[in-house]
């Protein structure tokens, strides 16, 4: 499997296998590269509906000139080993997969980066200033992220040192996320059911938002009873790893 960039001529290649309605996995396969890069190549440059072969070569060009390394100092204190032997390159590239994946989800770019650099820490928690050393970006982009997964109930704050406050990913976050989804859902229902009124019960736009209403109505259920019966799997310990799946 080739290493290295993408060249121009493959990201065409993705290009073209999105205008055809091709899977991730499909082009990836074509590439012979991971499905994952090739997700995390059309995240960054617009998403499926966007991307451009062209914009996004010379974006990556501009990315690569803006990272590289200044000349090192002649005596500065070595990076922080990882914890339990971990491979720096490794967890960097699984941040990056993770960010992009809650992308593909729905997640905007900078809400997803917190996320992922939250849930690769061992404690779950980090401060802002924390967050924006490891992202290299600014306070006011980790607090407007925060605001984001707060509102979303996917992070908790917790008073830290001082004035500082902590932001952690806890063992509830997926339970909390998926019973709002649920509510949320619900007023979809609702919403549909109004519409059934206002247009005339057995008209066929109100059939069809009665119909809508009964789906959502079933998966909104649905969702809320799986996440009570599966909730203690998050709580669970030192559960074994499955075998990484292979690409398709």
């Amino acid at each position: 499997m080739p290493g290295g960039r993408l060249t121009q001529q493959e990201r065409q290649q993705i290009a073209l296998g999105l205008a055809d309605g091709l899977a991730y996995a499909e082009i990836a396969r074509r590439l012979d590269r991971p499905t994952s890069t090739v997700t995390r190549e059309v995240m960054r440059n617009g998403g499926p509906a966007s991307y451009r072969a062209d914009l996004a070569h010379r974006a990556t060009e501009r990315r690569t000139q803006r990272r590289r390394p200044a000349a090192p100092a002649t005596r500065g204190p070595a990076a922080a080993p990882l914890p339990h032997g971990r491979d720096p390159e490794a967890v960097r590239a699984y941040e990056e997969v993770f960010t992009t994946v809650q992308m593909t989800n729905g997640m905007p770019q900078m809400m997803a980066r917190v996320m992922a650099a939250l849930m690769v820490t061992d404690s779950g928690s980090l401060t802002a200033a924390e967050l924006a050393r490891h992202l290299q970006v600014s306070p006011a982009s980790i607090s407007k992220a925060i605001a984001f997964l707060d509102g979303q109930g996917l992070v908790r704050r917790e008073k830290g040192d001082g004035r500082r406050e902590r932001y952690t990913v806890d063992d509830d976050i997926w339970y909390q996320a998926m019973i709002a989804s649920a509510r949320a859902t619900l007023q979809v229902v609702q919403t549909a059911r109004e519409g059934v009124a206002v247009l005339g019960p057995g008209t066929p736009a109100a059939t069809r938002l009665e119909n809508v209403a009964r789906f959502m109505d079933y998966v909104a259920e649905a969702s809320a009873r799986a996440a009570e019966q599966a909730r203690e799997v998050l709580h669970s310990k030192s559960v074994a790893a499955p075998a990484p799946a292979r690409d398709a």
